[in-house]
């Protein structure tokens, strides 16, 4: 049953006829918006004649914009700051007006997001639940229902415009094809969301000794110095692919992946939306919101402990226990038992959480 705390706000569709224009918003993270894809492709496919339209930060539009999904992506300026995106919201007025939207999902649900709803004038939306304790995905999947479509099954697959997207780059770093790709992605945001990057190189070391493969890293600058530590570790085994992708070559080349080691952070997202087998490391992150769904990816996450999911960017014990109690012969043996059950399973998103 529902709890009346946690009710999505919403206007449904209740026509016989679909809808002709949804219009879906989400203006957070990177990680956030790729959240949403999946849910809104399983939409798609539901109202085959429906056109999607999309709006989103000017910095997380390039991935939108590489899926055959949304006829239009539009990016709002302003970076993260509430106040400059309000002052460029009228600017998108005109062109939502001109498409006459039927739907909008308000994917976010903040004073930007609710201004750009009403600058659409649809005949029906829904809103986004930011409060309850459920997974970012369920709440997505809630809020599409809100506005009066119930979801078919949401498959972890985000079809690319480009299907060769990512192999220039990978290519260039000397990819060997013949054997599985690992990507370790050491980029949780903070240092309690850290786990040890000599247990990267040691699960790596492991691996490599049970099964044909090559590791890559990639992501931001800030990495560098991780990602030297796993050359030193690993040598020509690792692709170093720090700073050298866009976001869209950095989900194509997720999605050529065997399994994607990783800590919370967008690449984590990009994994288990695509279905990749994905095994989660989470720290201080509140896995109840964060942790990625299916029965393609594991969480080890801290919430058995007391101090579990304390969202603090240090460690008050100072060792990052919730972390450094997993040595990387468990996680290879917790890699090898998700990868061999992924394949006996459908990929599809699996909702691990119900109504409260």
């Amino acid at each position: 049953m529902t709890d009346r705390r946690f009710s999505i706000p919403a206007l449904p569709w209740h026509r016989a006829a679909p809808p002709k224009r949804i219009l879906a918003i989400r203006l957070q993270a990177m990680g956030d918006v790729v959240i949403t894809l999946p849910y809104i492709c399983a939409l798609q496919r539901s109202l085959s004649g429906t056109d999607i339209d999309f709006v989103t930060r000017q910095e997380d539009a390039e991935i939108p914009r590489a899926l055959l999904l949304f006829r239009c992506v539009e990016q709002l300026g302003g970076g993260r700051s509430e106040r400059r995106q309000l002052l460029l919201t009228p600017l998108l007025a005109p062109r939502l007006l001109a498409r006459r939207y039927d739907v909008v999902l308000d994917l976010q649900n903040n004073r930007v997001s609710r201004v750009i709803r009403r600058l659409a004038h649809p005949r029906a939306w829904a809103a986004f639940d930011r409060e309850s304790p459920l997974a970012a995905g369920e709440r997505t999947r809630r809020t599409i229902e809100a506005a009066g479509f119930p979801l078919p099954r949401v498959e972890a697959n985000l079809p690319l415009r480009d299907p060769d997207l990512g192999l220039d780059v990978l290519h260039h770093a000397k990819w060997d094809s013949a054997r599985s790709l690992v990507v370790l992605s050491p980029a949780g945001a903070f240092a309690s969301r850290n786990w040890p990057i000599e247990r990267y190189a040691r699960f790596a070391g492991l691996w490599r000794q049970r099964h044909s493969a090559q590791f890559a890293i990639m992501g931001l600058d800030s990495l560098r110095e991780k990602a030297a530590a796993l050359t030193a570790a690993l040598g020509d085994d690792l692709l170093n692919l720090v700073g050298k992708t866009t976001p869209s070559q950095a989900l194509a080349i997720v999605q050529r992946a065997s399994l994607v080691l990783t800590e919370d952070c967008g690449l984590m997202h990009m994994a288990w939306v695509t279905g990749v087998p994905t095994l989660a490391l989470f720290g201080s992150s509140r896995h109840v919101w964060a942790a990625p769904l299916g029965d393609h990816a594991l969480c080890l996450h801290s919430g058995d402990l007391a101090c579990g999911a304390c969202m603090e960017p240090t460690c008050r014990y100072g060792d990052v226990h919730c972390l450094t109690r997993y040595p990387a012969e468990y996680v290879v043996d917790q890699a090898e038992a998700l990868i061999a059950r992924a394949a006996t399973t459908r990929i599809r998103i699996v909702s691990v959480s119900r109504d409260v």
